[in-house]
């Protein structure tokens, strides 16, 4: 069996605010999505032509008009969704910590940093318009090249 990690979904009240946080800070753009009963966006990180790099899966939860979502993936609590809840983080493998740490600064988004020397990772913890918690993994020789 094969088994690799193909994409994650959040669910918001805030379309605009978490798309914007997925293209600003981490650079995924928005790519073909299937026509499905609710508002959503899904997020790529390179070729649109290819599915698998449609990492992220925003789903839009519309008040006025909940029954298209409600049907296809079922209800959830508008109170629930604040947070990772029993998921911790998601994670990605990145390179290039000192342009993002760059960029970061730039756009005034604060990060948490910590180094992992056992496995030779550098982390960046940020989180989401949503509260979700995204970690990027850097090689940690890219953190002692930084100086910081």
């Amino acid at each position: 069996m094969t088994l690799a990690l193909n994409h994650f979904s959040i669910r918001t009240l805030d379309l605009a605010a978490t798309r914007s946080f997925y293209e600003t800070v981490l650079g995924l753009t928005v790519g073909p999505r299937p026509k499905f009963p609710f508002p959503g966006y899904w997020m790529y990180r390179g070729d649109h032509g290819d599915i698998v790099n449609a990492v992220v899966h925003i789903i839009g939860m519309d008040r006025d008009d909940p029954q298209g979502l409600r049907q296809y993936l079922g209800d959830r609590d508008v109170s629930t969704l604040h947070g990772t809840g029993a998921v911790d983080h998601v994670a990605f493998f990145a390179t290039g910590l000192a342009a993002m740490q760059q960029h970061l600064r730039g756009i005034g988004v604060v990060a948490r940093e910590r180094t992992v020397p056992d496995i030779g990772l550098h982390q960046l913890f940020l989180d989401d318009p949503n509260g979700v918690v995204i970690e990027l993994n850097y090689p940690a020789a890219e953190q002692s090249a930084t100086g910081s």
